[in-house]
């Protein structure tokens, strides 16, 4: 009876094992951490400490590695492709429901795992420190006035900036050229008067409103910004328009449920470390983590907005799931 006992008690304790491993076994090696675009954008800079924070957490080297291109194209389809087992993650944004509904993946948002949101940020309309507009009231005005001569630049086609404009100049009825100047030639448009107003992320244009040479005149967001209270938000103004710009975490397909809870709870960990949350301050992103259910519900909700954004705009281009 007791060698039953013994061999049950073997059996049972072999099997707890056996469940548990997947969880205790992960992570047991570095995990690449890949972000989306190129070094030294409000992305990278934030995906690096988030990377930095939650190897604190896990243990283990967490590598960024810039894989930019498409939009996020080229970072998603890596992570969509890679093993499932945890070791590879995306540092996503909103840039996976703009890239996948402007075409440059041959699959949508949901082809791969998300694991949770870290932060969200507004997307304001800035123009030139020196500019005569003072107010959000004004350039519409003269944007009325003279359809299709106004400049407003962005990220790049298709890009969360330029999906933010394109819904914010809808609202205002306003007819606008919009220019994708990338990244770094967004804000140098705007202080070269090549573009009259631009729609950057918060992160992108926090430290050149500080210093004067900015102005911004109003953020397509449905709550004010703490660093700059005193700017309106779209809807205060009377213009239906709110586009933030999230960022979070994605997983390949199929990574197994256990992983993915280790993973969210360093994210979340990793958010709330004094170091992110001092960046956070100084930058102006709110750090509002998001498990996997909440952010699945934002997801779809987000992408049926950027489908809407892009229809009006004729980018949106349709595929067979796969």
């Amino acid at each position: 009876m007791s060698i039953i006992r013994h061999t049950l008690a073997g059996a049972v304790a072999f099997g707890v094992a056996a469940a548990a491993t997947p969880a205790m076994a992960f992570p047991d090696k570095p995990i690449e951490f890949v972000i989306p675009f190129g070094a030294g954008g409000g992305a990278d800079i934030e995906g690096r400490l988030l990377a930095t924070e939650m190897a604190k957490v896990l243990g283990v080297a967490v590598t960024p590695v810039n894989r930019p291109g498409g939009g996020g194209a080229v970072a998603y389809t890596h992570t969509k492709n890679a093993k499932p087992d945890g070791h590879t993650i995306a540092w996503n944004s909103t840039s996976v429901l703009t890239t996948t509904n402007l075409g440059n993946t041959d699959f949508d948002y949901d082809a791969i795992d998300h694991v949770g949101r870290v932060e969200f940020q507004p997307q304001p309309f800035a123009v030139k420190g020196d500019a005569k507009w003072k107010t959000f009231a004004e350039f519409v005005a003269d944007c009325k006035a003279a359809p299709g001569t106004l400049k407003v630049a962005n990220s790049g086609t298709g890009s969360a900036t330029h999906a933010a404009a394109i819904a914010l100049m809808d609202a205002a009825g306003c007819q606008v050229i919009h220019l994708p100047k990338g990244i770094k030639g967004r804000n140098k448009s705007v202080l070269n008067g090549e573009a009259d107003a631009m729609i950057a992320p918060l992160t992108g244009a926090v430290n050149l409103t500080n210093a004067g040479k900015l102005r911004i005149l109003a953020m397509p967001t449905d709550n004010r910004n703490d660093v700059f209270p005193d700017v309106p938000t779209a809807k205060e103004l009377g213009f239906n328009a709110s586009l933030d710009l999230f960022r979070g975490l994605s997983v390949p397909p199929g990574t197994p449920d256990e992983i993915k809870t280790v993973l969210a709870d360093a994210m979340a960990k990793a958010a709330q470390s004094p170091a992110f949350l001092e960046l956070a301050k100084n930058k102006g992103f709110k750090v509002a983590p998001l498990g996997h259910k909440e952010f699945s519900a934002l997801l779809a909700d987000e992408n049926i907005k950027v489908k809407a954004i892009f229809a009006s705009a004729g980018l949106l281009q349709s595929k067979a799931k796969k």
